[in-house]
Parts: C-alpha cells; structure tokens; sequence
C-alpha cells in the first residue's frame, strides 16, 4: 500500500509541476473572471460528478471568501438545484440541465465556466453552445487532449494528464489560483 501511495503522490506531484506551462493562462482567465465581475457579471459554474462539487466549492470562495475581507463576488454553481435539475432532466433530457440554466439567467457581459476532465460532457457542451448564442464569455477546465470543450470556449485550460482523479485534483488548485488572483483584485484588507 505505501508504495502505491508513494506513486500516487509522485504522479499528483509531476502532474502540478507540469501546470507551471499554464501561468500565463490562469492569469489571463483571472484577469478576465474580475473583469466580468467589475462590469456587473457573473460567473456561473458547471460540471459533473467530482466537478459539480468543484462547481460548488469555488463557487462558494467567491461569494464568501478565499483569504481575504471583501464584498461578495456573483458567483453561481449550476450544479446545486435539485429541482431545476431533476425537473429539466425529466422535461427536456440529461443533457439540456445547463443549457436551460443559462438560457434562464444567462446574460451577455456574464461568464461561464466548465468543468469536465474528459472534455466531452453533452451537457457541459450544450450549455457552452447556449452561452455562444447568448453572448457569454466561454472557459473551461478540461484534461487529456481538451476534448470538444476547446473548440467550444474562448478560454480552455488543458491539465496534462488522462487520470480523473489526478485532473480533478490539479483543476481545484487552478481554481483556488483563480479565486486568489480575482480576490486580490477586490480585497478591502489583507488578513
């Protein structure tokens, strides 16, 4: 057991290394995320499984706090509202739950952002189409090759790896990067 724990954490560690490729990246998306958010935006938030809970968690930095005292930021998980879910599951299919969501609430001036490691998700993908008739600004958090997410965002972050576990694990730190920098940009103190 200890020497697969020893390579699990081998594999976890290279894997983080390797986004150092993605610093100017992850500045760029943070850039933007504050400047949705500046202009009256918000950043809505959609994933599957593990990345639902993601969706939740950064989410929820965003609206309380990362680090540091500031006023709440517009930011809202898709992936919470078991009526709305279950309801438009059952009206209109599995794969309209985000798509319904953001064609409800979305605005142009908003961003979406998508979790998916494989980058395939129908309902991650039709809720970015939906966002593209509607004027929203595209991201993703994507693993492997990227997936059909790429070709469906203004902004993709690919982690390097096929490993569910190991790309779930690397997009919760760009999130945490990404809830860092937008924080900075709109703390009223220093802890």
């Amino acid at each position: 057991m200890q020497r697969h724990i020893r390579a699990t954490l081998a594999t976890h560690i290279e894997i983080i290394r390797q986004l150092e490729a993605l610093t100017a990246d992850i500045e760029r998306l943070a850039l933007r995320i504050a400047a949705t958010l500046s202009s009256g935006g918000r950043v809505f938030w959609i994933g599957n499984g593990g990345s639902a809970a993601d969706c939740q968690h950064l989410a929820a930095e965003m609206v309380g706090r990362f680090q540091r005292e500031r006023d709440g930021l517009s930011a809202i998980a898709l992936t919470t509202d078991t009526s709305i879910l279950t309801s438009v599951a059952n009206d209109f299919g599995f794969e309209a739950i985000f798509a319904r969501q953001i064609e409800a609430l979305g605005r142009p001036g908003d961003l979406l952002m998508g979790l998916s490691t494989s980058g395939n998700s129908p309902n991650v993908l039709a809720a970015m189409q939906r966002a593209a008739d509607l004027g929203l600004y595209r991201a993703g958090l994507t693993g492997a090759r990227g997936g059909r997410l790429v070709e469906h965002t203004d902004h993709c972050l690919i982690v390097p790896s096929t490993n569910t576990a190991r790309i779930q694990e690397a997009h919760i730190l760009i999130g945490h990067l990404l809830c860092d920098l937008v924080e900075t940009r709109f703390a009223t103190a220093t802890p």
